[in-house]
């Protein structure tokens, strides 16, 4: 665990932040070279995946904020306080406000929405899986205690100020659960675009896939809650199986004849 790569005085550069640029920028690249693969102006698909970017950020925090809203309403300084700048957020949020701005720019810049949104699947997987690094060496996202031969056990203090995290207890690796399954959606993703599809297709198996993987993680993530707040599952669960179903639908569609 090394949540500061370096530190020269008060300044550090923090090991999640450095991650999550990275696959930032693997997943735009990705997408930039898919892009003049589909014949579509790289131009316009850089941009929406900026945008797409900082709409990820604020819905990440913001989601961050709402499933924690009672902590977050008896201290409400601590909505904009260093610890909750640098957590990651949660991810669902980020990619529905992501998506949310990308229709909205698809639509506005005239571009093929399905095929574009293609583009962008195995790019959100392959930065994803980098990201989730990040948050294994910050120390956020833990899982519950686990005496499993793969636990892990954080030791640095910084991350127990920052986020919280449980230290000298061995834990199940969540994020390097959600890591793994990231990086596989990316090699299925990525040999599927290079043959024949349907349009819409990669993203619908990119929500099917990751959805399903992050519904059986959560079974061994931390949460505040002892026991979930909606019945059998957590929020996210539910969610996941709602953008699985989404998912499920966009594979199984028949694309209109032209």
């Amino acid at each position: 665990m090394l949540p500061q790569l370096i530190r020269i005085g008060d300044f550090f550069l923090p090991t999640y932040g450095l991650l999550v640029t990275m696959g930032f920028l693997a997943g735009l690249w990705l997408a930039g070279r898919l892009a003049r693969r589909a014949g579509l102006d790289k131009d316009s698909v850089l941009n929406l995946g900026i945008y797409s970017a900082l709409a990820g950020i604020l819905g990440a925090k913001l989601m961050l904020v709402v499933l924690d809203w009672n902590y977050y309403r008896a201290r409400p300084g601590e909505i904009f306080s260093l610890s909750t700048l640098q957590a990651g957020g949660i991810f669902y949020g980020g990619l529905i406000a992501a998506l949310l701005v990308a229709a909205w720019y698809i639509r506005r810049k005239r571009l093929p929405g399905w095929a574009t949104a293609d583009i962008f699947a195995p790019g959100i997987a392959l930065g994803h899986a980098i990201g989730r690094l990040g948050c294994f060496a910050a120390g956020c996202c833990w899982g519950v205690e686990t005496h499993l031969p793969w636990a892990v056990t954080f030791t640095n203090p910084v991350s127990h100020e920052l986020f919280g995290t449980p230290l000298h207890r061995p834990l199940h690796p969540t994020q390097l659960y959600e890591s793994l399954a990231e990086a596989v959606i990316f090699f299925v993703l990525y040999r599927r675009y290079l043959r024949p599809h349907a349009p819409g297709s990669i993203l619908g198996l990119y929500l099917l896939l990751y959805s399903s993987a992050r519904f059986f993680i959560e079974f061994v993530r931390a949460h505040d809650e002892l026991n979930p707040p909606l019945g059998p599952f957590y929020v996210e669960q539910w969610i996941a199986l709602a953008l699985a179903g989404v998912g499920l639908c966009l594979v199984l569609r028949r694309p209109a004849r032209a």
